[in-house]
């Protein structure tokens, strides 16, 4: 399968991710390998996979996200396998702020994972995109990164670490031929937002985002808000005074 396009999704049993994948294989033949930390639920994802698209290629890797060796090797020997034309890092939890404020061990765990861990995997397979000159390279990060609330700010600051990374990778391989894309979903419905659903703004539907994702990467769309009206949204919000902003109980 020299010839076929080669996806590499880290966090493959995210909502987003699995409806990503779904996409990626619909109607087309795909080397998709597919990452996570436990094994029965990556099988199961790539189960279906294998079901939907009998002519792709279907691998599964499982590793420690959070120990920059086991991430190292990771990456290492998926690179070793050939050429990888695409790589989703979609993986990340939701912790209540609360948690986060009165527990140090899950205010530590909130940050590493989704903050830390999508930074070390992004900079492993950076290392064999720019000995290739090639490759796309999607991060998912967050408009919670955008700007600091007491809603969320521990799950913020990490999203604002991946928002940063991002940015400064571009800037590193601009006017080469790899892109690095920054995706910043809204508010998703998915298994992580389920205490969410009712105490915020209308949730976008994991399939839709999905969708959205898929098509920016296809287009190398570098900076994709998704829904597009976050885009305007945190365009306000990162600009209004802190006069009004520390009024707002967001």
């Amino acid at each position: 399968m020299s010839n076929t396009n080669r996806i590499v999704i880290i966090g493959a049993t995210s909502a987003m991710a699995e409806h990503c994948a779904r996409l990626w294989v619909q109607g087309k033949s795909v080397d998709l390998t597919l990452v996570g930390r436990d094994t029965q639920r990556v099988e199961r994802v790539a189960a279906d996979l294998r079901v939907r698209s009998p002519q792709s290629e279907i691998g599964v890797t499982t590793s420690d996200f959070l120990d920059p060796t086991a991430i190292r090797n990771t990456v290492d020997e998926i690179a070793a396998r050939g050429v990888i034309h695409t790589v989703l890092i979609a993986h990340g939890s939701l912790p209540e702020q609360d948690d986060c404020q009165d527990n140090l061990e899950v205010c530590r765990d909130a940050l590493e994972i989704n903050g830390v861990s999508p930074v070390l995997f992004a900079e492993a397979f950076a290392k064999h995109m720019s000995q290739n000159n090639s490759g796309t390279l999607a991060l998912i990060g967050s408009v919670a990164g955008d700007r600091g609330r007491k809603s969320n700010y521990v799950y913020g600051a990490a999203k604002g670490m991946v928002t940063r990374y991002a940015q400064g990778l571009q800037h590193r391989f601009a006017n080469t031929g790899i892109k690095v894309i920054l995706i910043r979903p809204g508010p998703t419905a998915t298994p992580m937002t389920t205490h969410l659903v009712g105490k915020g703004p209308r949730m976008a539907s994991a399939e839709d985002v999905a969708r959205k994702i898929v098509e920016a990467i296809d287009r190398g769309q570098t900076n994709v808000y998704v829904p597009r009206k976050w885009a305007v949204i945190m365009l306000i919000i990162r600009h209004l005074p802190n006069s009004i902003f520390n009024k707002m109980d967001i």
